[in-house]
């Protein structure tokens, strides 16, 4: 980590965890109002400069908490604490884009599910963040909105698709914030922005869209700025919902209990530097996690690298993300679809080119490697590696085109650390792991056992011990190109 201490010129409040102010909630020593007054300022203070939450609706969560009820579980309830939701989550109200021009100006009757259930346990929505055209791409940017860019420096990308919502909590518009993954779309917006993003079980957190009930690869989860707050926010989150066909009910112990028995000696880590040769990963990434390995290892943590045939991996996370574009995007309406961004466009026409073969070998690679991943697990509680093989990139480049050498062909290929996770329908997150020496966040992906959020969310407090975090909120630091 660097020396210098970071520049905060914010409220007071908005410096604090989730957990303090809830508790604060809690005991009637801080008010919804004043909470929703401090980001609305803390908005109109970074917003210029990073463009995180383009949709704000602060009337509307000063409306919402005037009918706030007592919480009828302590679970989870937030007790009147604001909370952003991604641009691609329908609230009742609010102008919801999902980052396309045909629906630049649509503002939906009936919430998602997923918003009702927050907002019934407490949460109060302040606003949409920003996110690239239906989630497509890991560069946060779209054309109604424009470029999110990282708070940590302006001139680079904070990642995506979750990009508006890790940048907004990296400096105190909200407390936590909702977002979504497929190919690490909650995962790398927090390693470039330094908060915190899991990537749950499928089934663990109900919403999105309906058409797409039976798919296991887009999830939706939390984000913060530490693990304890990631943990409070999954237990609002989680819950049996009958809509949703993969839904199951939460561990009955909240999520929030397991960090406190985080203990960095007591970790078994099993590493994996590039994913067995199947990722593209950097060398100045790959100083980065070897230094962080070196770190927990000094902290008592065993770490054993770990050699997997994981052959396939790409191809089955991309027939599986082909099959959710065609499923999501079949018989959407020609005039939204009339609009869409070249490599939307793309996904759309590469899921319905596929073939019965296609589909057949993708489950099988992924039986594969689901039955090797268990073998490993058996002797460690998680697997760790980067989150994505690269530092950020400028934010004007859309997708990053080489690596280490080697030429990426296709806009998602920078990303396949994030695939392995994903492809297996396992727990994921991104944690930070310090900054470089130009100040910038460096994330630590760690995915666990089958529907094991207690042993990875004590695992990543644990991480988070050793590098000294989380991270403080900062004010944008604004860099001319």
């Amino acid at each position: 980590m660097t020396g210098e201490t970071p520049v905060y010129s914010g409220p007071d409040i908005c410096a604090l965890s989730a957990v303090e102010v809830v508790d604060m909630l809690r005991r009637r020593e801080v008010s919804p109002d004043e909470l929703i007054a401090a980001s609305q300022t803390r908005h109109a203070q970074t917003d210029p400069a990073i463009n995180a939450m383009p949709t704000p609706c602060f009337d509307r969560a000063r409306k919402a908490a005037r009918a706030l009820s007592p919480p009828s579980e302590t679970r989870g309830a937030l007790h009147g604490l604001p909370v952003g939701i991604k641009d691609l989550t329908a609230v009742a109200g609010v102008r919801s884009t999902w980052g396309t021009p045909a629906l630049a100006d649509y503002v939906p009757e009936a919430s998602d599910p997923l918003v009702e259930l927050i907002e019934r346990r407490g949460g109060l929505v302040i606003g949409k963040t920003n996110t690239p055209e239906f989630g497509a791409g890991a560069n946060t940017f779209n054309a109604i909105f424009g470029a999110t860019r990282n708070p940590h420096d302006t001139r680079l990308n904070p990642a995506g698709s979750s990009g508006g919502a890790a940048a907004g909590l990296a400096v105190g518009q909200t407390w936590l914030s909702h977002g979504s993954d497929h190919g690490g779309s909650l995962r790398t917006p927090a390693a470039y922005c330094g908060v915190v993003g899991l990537r749950p079980s499928p089934g663990l957190v109900a919403g999105g869209p309906a058409q797409g009930g039976y798919i296991t690869e887009g999830v939706q989860g939390p984000m913060a700025r530490s693990v304890t707050d990631l943990a409070l926010f999954l237990d609002t989150m989680t819950g049996f919902d009958p809509r949703y066909p993969l839904s199951y009910p939460a561990d009955p112990a909240p999520y929030r209990d397991a960090v406190t028995r985080a203990e960095p000696a007591d970790l078994r880590i099993g590493y994996m530097p590039d994913l067995s040769g199947e990722s593209a990963v950097d060398p100045e990434m790959r100083f980065h996690i070897d230094a962080a390995m070196s770190r927990l290892l000094a902290a008592g943590a065993s770490v054993d690298i770990v050699t997997l045939d994981l052959s396939g991996m790409r191809r089955a996370y991309y027939v599986q993300r082909g099959l959710l574009w065609a499923t999501l995007m079949r018989d959407i309406e020609p005039e939204i679809r009339a609009g869409f961004k070249p490599t939307l466009e793309g996904n759309l026409r590469d899921g319905l080119a596929l073939t019965m073969d296609d589909i057949i070998d993708s489950q099988l690679i992924r039986s594969r490697l689901y039955d090797a991943v268990q073998g490993v697990f058996a002797h460690v509680d998680v697997l760790a590696c980067p989150v994505v093989g690269t530092m950020p990139h400028k934010v004007e480049e859309e997708w990053v085109r080489r690596i280490d050498g080697k030429e990426l062909s296709f806009y998602m290929d920078w990303l396949d650390c994030g695939f392995l996770a994903t492809v297996l329908g396992l727990p994921a997150l991104s944690v930070s792991a310090g900054l470089d020496a130009a100040g910038i966040p460096v994330g630590l992906q760690l995915i666990g056992k089958p529907r094991g959020e207690r042993d990875l969310l004590a695992a990543a407090r644990a991480v988070e011990m050793v590098f000294g975090g989380p991270l403080p909120v900062i004010d944008p630091v604004i860099r001319h190109a």
